[in-house]
C-alpha cells in the first residue's frame, strides 16, 4: 500500500473522461483513459493507420497527443476549482519504435505541481513493456476561463 497522498482535487472517473473526450483529437485518436493512482493516472492507445507514418510505425505526433492528452487531464485534476490549465510546452523524446497493430500504454506523473504552474511526465511503453516515448508537459493554471475550455 502507498503512503502517496492523493493529488486530484476533481472525481477522477475514468469513464466519465472518457465519454467527454469522444468527439475531440484524443477520442478520435481512440486514447482511453484506464485508471487513476494517488499520484498518477494511465491510458491506452491503439496504433493503426490513423496512428502511423508511412513507414508503418507510430508517428511521434501520436506520441505527443498522447502525452499532452494525459498532462493536461492531470493538470485540470490537480488544479483548484475554477481554474483552467493550458499547455506552454511539450516535449518527446522517441526511443523505440511501435508497429502498426499494438497498443501502447502510458503513465503520467506530476514532476511539479504549482500555483500557477505544472509540469507532468508521461511514459510511453509498447506491449513489450519497453520504453517508446517519454515525454514532458509543462502547463499553465490560470484563473481567467476561456470560452469552449471546461472550467
Amino acid at each position: 500500500m502507498s503512503d502517496t497522498k492523493p493529488i486530484w482535487r476533481k472525481p477522477n472517473d475514468p469513464a466519465e473522461l472518457n465519454a467527454r473526450m469522444a468527439d475531440t483529437m484524443p477520442g478520435l485518436l481512440g486514447i482511453q483513459l484506464l485508471e487513476f493512482g494517488p499520484d498518477w493516472l494511465s491510458a491506452e492507445m491503439p496504433v493503426d493507420r490513423r496512428h502511423a507514418q508511412p513507414a508503418g510505425i507510430l508517428h511521434g505526433g501520436a506520441s505527443v497527443v498522447l502525452s499532452e492528452t494525459l498532462g493536461s487531464v492531470a493538470c485540470w485534476m490537480a488544479a483548484p476549482e475554477g481554474m483552467v490549465c493550458v499547455g506552454l510546452e511539450v516535449n518527446a523524446n522517441h526511443v523505440a519504435a511501435v508497429a502498426v497493430g499494438q497498443t501502447v500504454t502510458a503513465i503520467c506523473r506530476a514532476l511539479h505541481i504549482g500555483r500557477t504552474t505544472q509540469v507532468w511526465q508521461t511514459e510511453i511503453r509498447r506491449a513489450d513493456g519497453k520504453l517508446a516515448c517519454i515525454s514532458r508537459l509543462t502547463c499553465a493554471v490560470i484563473d481567467t476561463p476561456t470560452p469552449g475550455l471546461p472550467r
